[in-house]
């Protein structure tokens, strides 16, 4: 876990941060001694939904106050209720003649401090109700007793689907009403990779690297169990799909779901996660839950974010949400509106001026496009790449294979060193963008792609993993040099074949026809990067090695020189990229500096093919 904060006390950070989150919005009004963020446009004539509780889960609820979704929200200290006081203070703050909604999670000091704040309200004369959102499937019902299921995530969505309603004008009783039906249809559970640290506090609850808990709480409470080793990410969502949506488990099979029931799938960021991982996590969530052993259709809307938090927690809640179950429920209803899942969907579609759009967007506009696999099936046409056979380089299948194994054996023994220097130079991806490269070459030649022999075959692949596996600046230089070494190669053949002293075997040509062709690719790739020898990159061994081929006609030349051009970059003060700015010219002139990763690994690459021909 990280200790290191920003603002290192929790003093006056709860105020700040209200201050700071209210100002997207200038209809919010904070009451900064009751620490109450509410809507001051709000019409007396909808129901006021207020929630609140412990600060560290922002967005949560601050976040959450304007149009179609909160009236107020009330703050309390760092993972710590708010007092009845300051929780009549938001009833106040957002007076309405249909009544006013108290919606808090199932923890013993939210739900004292707003029930009897609920009764103090109703003692005053205000309509009051309250409801307390238990969601979480991993206390289970033995362990979780009198008590329920405690909170997580799945709550805002009881919110949006309530204010989007009261937003419509409905009455105290249907938005009550919708609110309990809606929370009892929620099933959820978070997974934490560590556990978040309050500032001003100790270390609480680490876990070892190689450990991950299931069923933690959003205030660093401990998990149904740990796990180690770590799973993987789809075991890890099979895991928790199966707390969740196995109703023959007596422990935590909460919700029914009956074939075609629609659902909304929130996956909200305790704090700490990547969105790069987040968004993986979201399509592993959806593959399974529409894969066997649930075959559940694609949820209607999905949501994904930082919904909430736990201060900096590198951990996720999900929650799956049965529409159709809610609206089952309120058909059952004897008296009042009885909304259906269009209904309840309407009222989560609803947009507002909060923070939830960020995370939703608009979901209601078009029917949910398919999975990315079937829609490029339907809709594109594969790119083919051809060329003219008779002009094609065929060499001993055998040889082309063992130079190839070598070079890209080579290139992945040589990733974590190559990663380590770019790191310290750049952006680190050197070593795993040609280690991508050299394992996707591997795949290509165990399936065949040797097996005749074929120079165009190899190039036409390196071109299609280079163009679809590897990005970057390295990437594009590589593509450029793959596409017109092949393009000379096979002109080179065609002119060895065909014109010239025709008495002469191609075979003995070979070295005249490599070298003419790298020298071509290396006049077409200078046509796109200003890079010379000298300047500390790739071309501090492509351009030796083309140079040396080309003036020696031999292999062996073109690898001493690569090999020397790689080495030479170690004193070399960057001149281009990313690591022009990272200080590491200072450096230089003391010979502290690691190999370009660029030209290295392209070196070891072709110092690999000339030890697979030996």
């Amino acid at each position: 876990m990280s200790k290191r904060h920003l603002f290192n006390s929790p003093d006056g950070v709860v105020t700040k941060c209200l201050r700071g989150l209210i100002a997207y919005n200038p209809r919010l009004t904070l009451d900064e001694k009751n620490r109450v963020v509410f809507d001051s446009e709000f019409p007396r004539s909808k129901v006021a939904i207020i929630s609140g509780g412990g600060s560290g889960h922002e967005p949560a609820w601050s976040g959450y106050v304007g149009t179609n979704m909160l009236a107020a929200s009330v703050a309390g200290d760092i993972f710590a209720s708010p007092s009845t006081k300051q929780i009549l203070s938001a009833i106040e703050a957002v007076p309405s003649d249909n009544g006013a909604i108290l919606v808090v999670t199932n923890y013993t000091g939210d739900c004292l401090h707003f029930g009897l704040a609920n009764e103090k309200a109703n003692a005053r004369g205000h309509k009051c109700r309250m409801i307390i959102c238990g969601d979480d499937v991993s206390v289970g019902r033995k362990k979780g007793g009198l008590v329920g299921r405690r909170g997580l995530a799945g709550q805002i969505g009881v919110l949006k689907i309530m204010g989007g309603a009261s937003g419509e004008g409905a009455s105290l009783d249907d938005v009550y009403d919708l609110g309990v039906a809606v929370s009892q249809q929620i099933v959820s559970i978070a997974a934490t990779l560590d556990h978040c640290h309050v500032p001003g506090r100790t270390e609480h609850g680490m876990l070892l690297d190689d450990e991950l808990e299931v069923g933690t709480g959003p205030h660093n409470e401990p998990g149904y169990s740990k796990l180690s080793p770590a799973p993987s990410p789809s075991e890890l969502v099979a895991t928790l799909y199966k707390y969740m949506l196995d109703e023959q488990d007596p422990e935590r099979g909460y919700v029914n779901f009956q074939p075609g029931d629609e659902t909304i799938l929130m996956v909200s960021n305790f704090g700490g996660m990547s969105h790069l991982e987040m968004g993986a996590l979201v399509d592993e969530l959806l593959e399974q839950i529409t894969s066997p052993p649930w075959g559940f259709p694609e949820p209607v809307r999905v949501v994904s974010g930082f919904m909430e938090t736990s201060l900096n927690a590198p951990a996720f809640s999900v929650s799956v949400l049965n529409v159709s179950a809610a609206a089952r429920t309120l058909a059952q209803k004897t008296t009042g509106t009885k909304y259906t899942a269009e209904d309840i969907k309407r009222f989560f579609d609803a947009r507002t001026d909060t923070y939830w759009e960020s995370m939703a967007g608009a979901q209601s506009s078009s029917k949910r496009r398919p999975r990315a696999e079937q829609f490029l099936k339907d809709n594109s046409v594969a790119e083919k790449h051809v060329f003219d056979a008779s002009k094609d380089l065929k060499v001993d299948p055998a040889t082309l294979e063992k130079m190839l194994r070598t070079a890209c054996e080579a290139v992945i023994a040589a990733e974590p060193d190559l990663t380590k220097w770019d790191t310290v130079m750049g952006d680190g991806d050197c070593g795993e963008t040609l280690k991508t490269g050299a394992s996707c070459l591997l795949a290509s030649i165990d399936g065949g792609l040797t097996k005749a022999g074929s120079v165009g075959d190899v190039l036409l692949e390196l071109e299609d993993i280079v163009e679809s596996k590897m990005g970057g600046t390295l990437g594009g230089i590589l593509g450029i040099f793959f596409v017109s070494l092949r393009n000379a190669l096979l002109d080179e053949v065609s002119k060895a074949g065909d014109g010239g002293d025709s008495s002469t075997p191609i075979g003995e040509k070979l070295p005249l026809v490599w070298s003419a062709a790298a020298k071509t690719a290396l006049g077409n790739l200078r046509r796109y990067t200003p890079a010379k020898v000298g300047d500390r990159t790739v071309m501090d061994t492509l351009i030796p090695f083309a140079e040396a081929m080309g003036s020696t006609n031999s292999f062996a030349s073109g690898v001493e020189a690569a090999v020397a051009g790689a080495k030479a970059t170690i004193t070399m003060e960057p001149r281009l990229g990313r690591a022009t700015y990272v200080g590491a010219g200072a450096n230089a002139a003391s010979g502290e500096l690691p190999p370009d990763p660029g030209a290295w690994g392209a070196m070891v690459a072709i110092k690999g093919l000339s030890d697979g021909f030996a």
